[in-house]
């Protein structure tokens, strides 16, 4: 074997050994994702201040003391568009008994969170993390996903994803939560 097949050999293989470890590398870190700094059950729900659609000022410390359903979607989201007039018609029932709903949208346009609230008669906040600070902060991925805060401030139970929530189910992550 000449010496220029040589070279090219050793210079492929290098080239695929590395690719080997970057392709290893990417799924060892996606199978760990979750448990990456993942907020849990039973940690302290971080602060966060968010602005509605009308510019009102909303503070997750502000709601100390109430049970908080803190809820990350998207307008583009299918099992959101089920979630939501459920968590909407039982709001009023569990507003006076202390529990709060607070929807954060994320990525999408205002204009969007505009029609999609219009379309769905939406009554509780839904607040807009245009930078997607809090989306971080609660390391969220995918959508949606669910943080029942309690009155104390600390999560109680995160549901994450798809996992086609009735009506029942709502009620009873709100009565989880009620002080």
């Amino acid at each position: 074997m000449s010496q220029t097949k040589q070279k090219r050999l050793i210079f492929r293989a290098s080239i695929l050994a590395v690719l080997i470890l970057a392709v290893g590398y990417t799924l060892y870190a996606n199978a760990t994702k979750e448990s990456q700094g993942a907020l849990q059950a039973g940690e302290k729900a971080p602060d966060f201040i968010l602005k509605d659609l009308n510019g009102k000022t909303y503070r997750l410390s502000d709601y100390k003391g109430k049970g908080v359903l803190l809820n990350f979607w998207g307008t583009w989201c299918e099992p959101c568009k089920k979630e939501m007039p459920y968590m909407n018609e039982l709001y009023s029932s569990y507003k006076p008994k202390g529990v709060e709903i607070l929807a954060v949208h994320v990525k999408n346009t205002r204009f969007l969170v505009d029609e999609f609230v219009k379309q769905y008669g939406l009554t509780f906040p839904v607040l807009i993390d245009k930078n997607g600070d809090v989306q971080h902060a609660y390391h969220i991925d995918p959508l949606p996903t669910t943080f029942l805060i309690g009155p104390d401030g600390k999560v109680k139970k995160v549901i994450i994803g798809n996992q086609n929530l009735s009506k029942k189910d709502i009620q009873d992550m709100m009565d989880m939560i009620k002080p």
